[in-house]
């Protein structure tokens, strides 16, 4: 059970209408913690997690640099402090205008995993550095990341021949063991493939500088479709990253650093939003049952984008005790998706809940503002405020 955040819990206890909360000082508590857990490892924030200036500002303040999908997140992490030298551009789908505008940029470090794409950035960004993503079967997390990204071994190596071909430096190999990653063994699988590409480019006589091992590592606080606790093991997912790192290392011809993405790991943890409840209600199902529906304020399309894969931990301050009903979750939109899991998605929920009643959705930092819309049925976005740091709140 992940320890009580005092702070965050009397930020939402003085939030008298619906916001995000992020606790900076937990996001640097966790950077701190990766660090000591990692050390040597470089850290560059997956910002599409959470594209808020303050956090980002922060983590940079901390040391962290940013993983860009493309040059407005590049504008962003200038603009927010993040020193060029610790941005790279980790899409590996890009458009010619986009590497010709993230080189304008300033930016060096391209992510690739194609010839066509290697044969664009040596056109559009002469000299620049890449590194080349290889596929992952994403086994062992709740978003697999499969099919759509990475390369298998064998392309890798045509890619970053390719690449020293057309002038660019083959610099790096990266991976990503697929998001909220819950085993170790997902680690291990993608630290042998490393290995192995690392062996056949000495052979090829490329020696990269880096190893970017991605995304994946995952949030403390979630709760799976059924409601019981994501409970990953921390502790052996990362002795065995610890035990990759020295493995890539031992492969004679390469220098390697390390570089991590972590994106929720960071942030997810560390906002809460305060919602409240529209309306507690019991309807008859067609085959005859009663069910009760808990609709909040917000959900899939206004912070709560992943509620289809797990459920957020709710607390319900104005009633602490019950009786309690099991209700299915929802949010307020007229849309059929907008709820918790059809199979295993019933929440044990006070009874008297009346509609204005506050809601606390805990560990609910990651995504909710990226995936927010700009008003879909009406409902308008979430606000933020920033706690622990720098204040503010965006409207």
């Amino acid at each position: 059970m992940m320890h009580e955040n005092v702070s965050m819990l009397a930020a939402l206890a003085a939030a008298g209408e619906d916001q995000i909360i992020f606790d900076l000082a937990g996001i640097e508590a966790r950077y701190e913690n990766l660090v000591r857990e990692l050390p040597g490892v470089s850290v560059r924030f997956a910002m599409k997690a959470c594209p808020v200036d303050e956090v980002i500002s922060c983590l940079a303040g901390k040391g962290a640099g940013v993983d860009a999908a493309g040059p407005n997140e590049i504008t962003q992490a200038i603009s927010s402090g993040v020193p060029l030298e610790r941005i790279h551009y980790g899409n590996t789908i890009k458009s010619d205008r986009d590497i010709i505008d993230a080189y304008r940029l300033g930016i060096r470090d391209f992510a690739t995993d194609s010839l066509e794409d290697v044969a664009a950035i040596a056109a559009c960004a002469p000299g620049a550095r890449v590194y080349c993503r290889l596929a992952t079967d994403g086994q062992g997390a709740l978003w697999g990341l499969t099919n759509k990204f990475g390369c298998s071994a064998a392309d890798a190596v045509l890619v970053l021949e390719k690449a020293r071909e057309a002038g660019l430096q083959p610099a790096g190999l990266s991976v990503h063991v697929g998001s909220q990653q819950m085993t170790s063994e997902g680690w291990q699988s993608a630290f042998e493939r490393l290995v192995d590409v690392l062996t056949v480019l000495r052979g090829r006589g490329i020696s990269l500088d880096y190893v970017n091992l991605g995304g994946g590592l995952p949030a403390l606080g979630y709760l799976d479709k059924r409601g019981e606790p994501l409970d990953p093991p921390m502790d052996k997912i990362f002795a065995v990253i610890r035990e990759g790192m020295q493995q890539c290392r031992e492969v004679p011809g390469h220098h390697l650093d390390f570089i991590l993405e972590p994106g929720r790991h960071l942030v997810a943890d560390h906002g809460a939003i305060r919602a409240h409840v529209s309306r507690l209600s019991r309807r008859q199902n067609l085959n005859g049952e009663h069910q009760y529906w808990l609709y909040l304020s917000c959900g899939k399309f206004n912070g709560l984008y992943e509620m289809d894969e797990l459920q957020y931990r709710l607390v319900f301050p104005s009633h602490r005790h019950g009786p309690y009903v099991s209700a299915r979750v929802a949010g307020p939109t007229c849309d059929s998706d907008d709820a918790y899991s059809r199979e295993h998605g019933l929440v044990r929920v006070p009874e008297a809940l009346a509609s204005g009643d506050p809601v606390w959705v805990l560990s609910s930092g990651a995504y909710a503002m990226s995936y927010m819309t700009q008003g879909f049925n009406g409902f308008s976005p979430l606000p933020y405020t920033c706690i622990g740091g720098l204040e503010g709140t965006r409207r």
